[in-house]
């Protein structure tokens, strides 16, 4: 078995997330998928995440959000069910990181982005 290579923290320091275009995303996909794509995105920009955590995070919301994926966007009711399956499954193997900290600023900015009552 060949012997793990250290992960570049660099690179992920330097990772930029696009929350105007995750919002925009999340609003035709609705709250259900808002709620695990935002621990995801809380988990990504914390620095105390390891980085192969925020890798992983990484890639579950590369998948949201790029346009080609199992069942199409555009497909009503459907079009988000995978996406919202590889997000609670990458969310099920970082569960020991995912603290109440991080829950609390994703349930904040889901209560912005998603006003309760509307």
């Amino acid at each position: 078995m060949a012997p793990t290579q250290p992960l570049d923290a660099e690179v992920l320091e330097s990772t930029e997330v696009d929350e105007n275009a995750l919002r925009r995303l999340l609003r035709r996909a609705g709250r259900t998928l808002a709620r695990p794509a935002l621990e995801c995105l809380e988990l990504l920009l914390d620095g105390n995440t390891p980085p192969q955590v925020r890798l992983t995070m990484l890639a579950a919301l590369t998948y949201l959000l790029v346009p080609v994926d199992l069942i199409p966007d555009f497909i009503p009711a459907a079009g988000f069910s995978d996406d919202l399956v590889a997000l609670t499954a990458l969310l099920g193997l970082c569960t020991t990181h995912l603290n109440d900290e991080i829950r609390i600023r994703a349930q904040r900015k889901l209560d912005r982005w998603f006003p309760p009552g509307r």
